[in-house]
């Protein structure tokens, strides 16, 4: 369960020497990663010639998989303006999977409620990662099993993540093993046994690991448990077990590393996770996360109020196995206010506009209320002619400056300057930006 085979290496510049960009885009897009565009009314002038509406069937094209990327949990229109584009996702152009920065046992009760109705959506909201707990993630729900009440053709909800895994996938390998292989079931169980969630309740759980002091005998089981099942004959059964397995193995490597490392490995693992469901179903699958996961966005780094972590993120991989059929879709905004504390609309408070040198402060100096922008559009003669004109050194050197798009997991409003990627440009992370300029916290439920 390390770095897959065929996974960029950490960093990997080379990643996008294939991408369709013009000279002239990656340039501009540059130019307003560093804010010097802030101050040039041409290329200002290309933004607001080019702002969309609404994201249109080219922006999106052949995709197989498009990414949904917030730069901040917990706000209102961003999640709606995503819940706009996932409607048009899957009305307008078949795509049929929503797999969502959600873990994975989660979603298997989800997924059967948005399919069948079985379950109640209030108690499900519940059992949803704390992020998503909000009127907005509710009502995405409600017109997923509405949509899924009125067609044949449903739409299905997976989580790609393993990060409250709790005893729904333990028990589904148990089920498997004792019809599939009944003699390797005392095996299993000897596996299996020790490493079972102490609690249903996953932050329980994690704080009952990350008290043990030698995690390497869970590590070891729960390998166990994945090898045994993946020597078994392969089928579609026992796929979707191994599967199951792999959550659990995922669970105990990573919350045995340290802190620097979990964001490297989580990512790589979300994306196998979406690769493996995409390959299972066929569908064409919306990918619906935090911007830092989604942004095709190798050796990415990010600053969470000033401490930084550097990863490649799961866009990244999902850019390289599936090419241009990956479309990232980002949504950045300017300024308005969000949560401070742990809910919807608590302790709200003022965030400012971005500081310049900030991609989003340019987006902003636009000036409209929201819009789009396909970044795969080429500029015009004029932007074009600007850009081949020879930049003084003051310009070159904000050009070598690292880019920064700002975003929040957590407001803070002390340091709402210092939560940001970086580590490649807009140009390289997103095919099209949504950009809204005030934004409000979620609706609490």
């Amino acid at each position: 369960m390390g770095r897959p085979a065929d996974a960029p290496a950490p960093g990997r510049a080379g990643l996008w020497a294939h991408r369709p960009f013009a000279e002239t885009g990656v340039i501009m897009l540059r130019l307003l990663m560093a804010g010097v565009l802030a101050v040039d009314p041409h290329v200002v002038d290309w933004i607001d010639k080019n702002a969309q509406q609404q994201v249109t069937r080219e922006a999106i094209g052949a995709a197989t998989v498009v990414g949904l990327g917030e730069s901040s949990h917990g706000t209102h229109e961003e999640a709606t303006i995503k819940f706009g584009v996932l409607r048009f996702l899957v009305e307008e152009m078949g795509f049929r999977s929503i797999a969502w920065e959600e873990d994975w046992t989660t979603s298997v009760r989800v997924n059967r409620y948005v399919l069948t109705g079985e379950g109640d959506l209030d108690a499900l909201m519940g059992e949803l990662t704390t992020t998503w707990r909000n009127r907005e993630v509710r009502d995405v729900l409600a017109w997923l099993r509405a949509y899924n009440a009125g067609h044949d053709d449903k739409v299905r909800f997976v989580g790609v993540e393993y990060y409250a895994t709790r005893s729904l996938a333990h028990d589904a390998v148990s089920s498997y093993v004792t019809e599939a292989a009944p003699q390797r079931l005392g095996e299993l169980r000897r596996h299996l046994r020790p490493i079972r969630p102490r609690h249903e309740d996953a932050g329980a759980n994690l704080r009952w690991y990350m008290g043990v002091t030698d995690k390497r005998p869970y590590i070891r089981h729960a390998r166990a448990v994945y090898e045994l099942v993946e020597g078994l004959p392969g089928n579609d059964r026992q796929r979707l077990a191994l599967h199951h397995a792999r959550q659990i193995l995922s669970w105990y490597e990573a919350f045995s590393l340290p802190f620097e490392d979990v964001y490297a490995y989580r990512d790589a693992r979300a994306a196998e996770n979406l690769r493996w469901w995409q390959r299972r179903t066929g569908d064409k699958v919306a990918y619906w996360a935090a911007s830092a996961h989604t942004a095709a966005a190798p050796g990415l780094r990010m600053v969470l109020g000033g401490e930084a972590v550097a990863f490649d993120s799961a866009g990244s991989y999902l850019r390289r196995w599936y090419g241009d059929r990956y479309r990232s879709i980002g949504v950045l905004f300017d300024h308005g206010s969000l949560s401070t504390g742990d809910g919807c609309g608590v302790a709200p408070a003022p965030v400012p506009r971005p500081d310049p040198g900030f991609a989003n402060r340019v987006f902003g100096d636009v000036g409209r209320a929201q819009y789009v922008v396909d970044l795969r559009a080429k500029a015009p003669e004029a932007v074009r002619a600007w850009l081949r004109a020879k930049a003084p050194e003051a310009v070159r050197a904000w050009l070598r400056a690292p880019a920064k798009v700002r975003g929040y997991s957590d407001y803070v409003p002390a340091a709402a300057q210092k939560s940001y990627m970086e580590g490649g440009s807009p140009a390289q992370w997103f095919d099209v930006i949504i950009h809204r300029q005030v934004i409000t916290p979620c609706t609490p439920l």
